[in-house]
């Protein structure tokens, strides 16, 4: 276990932040200390050519107003004043021999180039070099200029002040880094730890719903980042799987339920068939009612597979032009004897024609459904409305009126449950899954399914469609 939890450490996620906020800042303190000593060392540089070029310029008027004896005076005292460890002069002939100079038992390593004799001699101007003391670790810059007829200075300049500043900025610049650098770590890490709480929550909460804990939900901080907006959509997703779950359960027991009862009947038929039937006549019946309640359990799970399959999308309606106007005028010829039958009045307002794209066998029982439920729920000497209409930009409207026994405001937003039936409509025959179904077909069509009802007043559901092919779902 102690081995594991090093390995768990570093592929964690806080300390791959800070190991990358860490190194982000190393790699950037870096380059800001390279970019800033390039800077010193180019002003050090600079700084030290101009004094050189003065230099130069200061034995050009001496000798042009003074002498030659007079600039050696001068390179005397010039190195006299400054440190004759600080500074040197030469005065060379154009063939690179010295003819005089300041004490230069200092300087003794110093060569004379003919290199940058001859550049000078070939007009190029003053010639500026760096020469490295390797017996002293010492940098000397010198210069070599043309300050007369004939007469060239060679001028040294120690650069081991500027190297001493240079060398201690290095040295203080590496403890201010470490310094830094430990402590971009802890706020890294504390930046780290701050980004990751929530994902840590949400990982938390997802290991305790594998346990079985579904009402658990990830805290929202309120702060309106990406980790508030993944910890509002897991919550989301949670709702939504506890739903689905909750109706999952639901639906078992209604299955469990409707199933249950056809097969005891089943059963007892059987039983009763066996221990009293002393006739092929009483066998028959038995196997006739047997068959029916086989009927009405194949009728329960086709209708459960047909809406599943038509909301999962696995079972896509074709997409035929049809005229929506006839499918209405056949299904009210088809169930007006049995509104007749139950002493009922309907009715169908459609016009000639009316012409949308859709699955001719799936709206059929859309229709069917509709009209089943109006006519079961509607007393005698009621009245059942077919009316279908076109709505400008929103397609069709089907409209399925009763005056039957309405439905009381708690059974209202479940009547579209599967095998969720109210306390009124146990009373008739019926599986629970019409409205289920009618509801599934329609939203497949790219349509949906609304229904307005008062209790004792009578009910009216709405069916809107797509008119046409281009207003359909893909």
């Amino acid at each position: 276990m102690s081995l594991k939890r090093p390995g768990r450490f570093r592929n964690s996620l806080t300390f791959r932040l800070t190991l990358w906020y860490a190194g982000i800042f190393a790699v950037s303190s870096i380059v800001a200390f390279f970019l800033f000593y390039k800077l010193i060392t180019s002003v050090v540089q600079e700084k030290t050519d101009q004094d050189l070029s003065n230099q130069a310029g200061q034995f050009a008027a001496v000798l042009g107003e003074r002498g030659i004896v007079a600039v050696e005076n001068l390179a005397l005292f010039e190195a006299q004043a400054a440190g004759e460890k600080k500074v040197f002069f030469r005065l060379l002939y154009p063939t690179g021999q010295a003819f005089s100079s300041s004490n230069m038992a200092y300087w003794e390593d110093i060569p004379i180039r003919k290199e940058a004799i001859g550049q000078l001699l070939g007009g190029a101007g003053p010639v500026i070099e760096t020469v490295i003391l390797t017996t002293r670790k010492d940098q000397v810059r010198i210069l070599y200029a043309m300050i007369g007829p004939g007469v060239i200075l060679q001028v040294g300049q120690s650069m081991e002040s500027y190297t001493r500043i240079i060398d201690a900025f290095r040295g203080i610049f590496l403890v201010t880094m470490a310094l830094l650098i430990g402590l971009a770590t802890g706020v890294g890490w504390f930046m780290a730890r701050r980004a990751a709480s929530g994902v840590e929550a949400i990982t938390r909460t997802a290991q305790g719903i594998s346990g079985g804990t579904l009402e658990r939900r990830v805290p929202v901080k309120g702060r309106g980042d990406e980790i508030d907006q993944l910890a509002m959509t897991f919550n989301q997703m949670l709702d939504r799987i506890q739903s689905l779950v909750v109706e999952i359960r639901q639906m078992g027991d209604d299955i469990a339920h409707d199933l249950k009862s056809p097969l005891t009947r089943i059963r007892g038929m059987a039983e009763i068939a066996l221990t009293t039937g002393k006739s092929l006549t009483e066998y028959e019946t038995m196997a006739a009612s047997a068959i029916e309640e086989c009927d009405r359990l194949l009728e329960i799970i086709n209708t459960m597979l047909m809406i599943s399959k038509t909301e999962a999308g696995v079972e896509k309606p074709s997409r035929e032009r049809i005229d929506l106007a006839g499918l209405v005028r056949e299904a009210c010829e088809l169930f007006g004897t049995t509104a007749e039958d139950r002493g009922l009045t309907l009715s169908c307002n459609v016009p000639e024609t009316c012409v949308i794209a859709g699955d001719v066998r799936m709206i059929q029982r859309l229709l069917s459904n509709l009209l089943d439920n109006a006519i079961k729920y509607t007393s005698a000497s009621g009245k059942v409305a077919v009316s279908l209409s076109q709505i400008e930009g929103q397609g069709v409207a089907l409209t399925v009126k009763d005056t039957g026994s309405g439905i009381s405001a708690g059974d209202l937003p479940r009547i579209f449950e599967r095998f969720y039936r109210g306390d009124r409509s146990r009373s008739e025959s019926g599986t629970g899954l019409g409205l289920s179904l009618a509801r599934a077909i329609a939203r497949a069509h790219g349509g949906d399914i609304t229904v307005e009802s008062r209790l004792g007043q009578g009910s009216v559901f709405t069916v809107t469609l797509p008119s046409s092919e281009k207003d359909a779902p893909a």
